[in-house]
């Protein structure tokens, strides 16, 4: 079973499973000042799957999941597009209105589409071994081919829509951190800077602190 940490009075529940990407939803959740509660679940040791409670959840079994009163939220730009238009109060995102608004709706679903993609494989690959080898410099010119797209995107600036954090930074967090261990940061020098920035943020620290060790947490 899960154990949970309680702040306050909390309202929002995140299912927080070992190893998953769920320390995005913390630090949105720790960006707008929300109380929540942390529900730890831990895969299982010989299939590495997710456990029982949480599959009751969400079928698939995969976390991030954050309950909301009686509501189940999945996939982690949904919770952030759920999160910021109910809780967020105007914050971490433009308004619909907004010039930036069609940007920052790019770059919520091109973190998890486009640009994750070359990382899965490589990922895949490295676990493949030597018989990955006939698809391996695809992979890096796919890799380098979003990483240099990332970079020139975030040059004279701090975040993905200008100087401000919002929903998007937080979304694709993820692949910048992860091109941080496998890549040279000297070929992306704004893709360093702009995580190295956001790892600072005592949001970020403070839901790192809570959700426990993460593996992809390092600066680059």
């Amino acid at each position: 079973m899960g154990n949970s940490q309680t702040r306050g009075r909390a309202m929002i529940v995140v299912h927080h499973l070992n190893s998953p990407r769920s320390q995005r939803i913390l630090w949105l959740l720790e960006e707008l000042g929300l109380p929540y509660e942390i529900e730890f679940h831990t895969r299982d040791a010989e299939t590495n799957g997710a456990p029982p409670e949480l599959k009751a959840l969400y079928p698939l079994g995969r976390s991030p999941i954050i309950t909301d009163g009686e509501k189940a939220v999945t996939e982690s730009a949904a919770i952030i597009d759920y999160v910021i238009r109910r809780h967020g109060g105007g914050r971490l995102q433009p308004t619909m209105s907004d010039p930036a608004y069609a940007e920052y709706v790019f770059w919520m679903h091109y973190a998890e589409g486009s640009s994750f993609q070359p990382l899965v494989l490589k990922l895949h690959a490295a676990r493949t071994g030597a018989g990955a080898g006939p698809i391996e410099a695809q992979i890096e010119r796919e890799l380098e081919k979003d990483l240099g797209y990332i970079n020139g995107c975030l040059e004279d600036r701090d975040y993905l829509l200008g100087h401000e954090l919002s929903g998007a930074d937080i979304q694709l967090s993820f692949v910048g951190q992860l091109a941080g261990r496998w890549t040279d940061g000297s070929k992306y020098p704004n893709l360093e800077a702009w995580v190295q920035r956001f790892q600072r943020r005592a949001a970020y620290v403070a839901a790192i602190q809570r959700g426990g060790a993460y593996s992809f947490a390092e600066k680059w």
